[in-house]
């Protein structure tokens, strides 16, 4: 497989909170060639094989105060790398991935890349 790289997709009107969290343009969703997954947001990143992943949900839109920002899930121990509220991909994990806000590890990660579809569809080809 070969690596490939999903942008997130930010809505400018956000862009205050994005600087104390140091995002990058250079971050975002890369499925890589030796099969992991990493997603990086600013200073945090989290990174599994893909063999880990369950399955993954488009969702969207959202209210802005749960899906914009670092953040961990009202519902769940999930964890959102989110730069806008429209749309983004949530990924279930087979395993938890370790902790990087919070008391819990975490069982998915929302994401709010620009292709949703596309990083839905890279990561079932990745690992079927």
């Amino acid at each position: 497989m070969q690596s490939q790289k999903f942008q997130y997709e930010r809505d400018a009107r956000w862009t205050g909170l994005f600087v104390p969290l140091g995002l990058k343009d250079s971050d975002g969703v890369e499925l890589t060639d030796d099969g992991r997954l990493v997603a990086s947001f600013g200073w945090v990143s989290v990174e599994t094989p893909l063999a880990n992943v369950d399955h993954t949900l488009v969702t969207g839109p959202h209210r802005w105060y749960t899906a914009v920002g670092l953040r961990l899930s009202f519902t769940d121990d999930g964890l959102t790398f989110g730069t806008n509220h429209r749309k983004g991909l949530c990924i279930a994990f087979k395993e938890r991935i370790p902790k990087v806000i919070g008391f819990k590890d975490h069982s998915a990660l929302w994401v709010s890349v620009a292709d949703p579809e596309g990083l839905a569809r890279a990561v079932e080809d990745a690992t079927s």
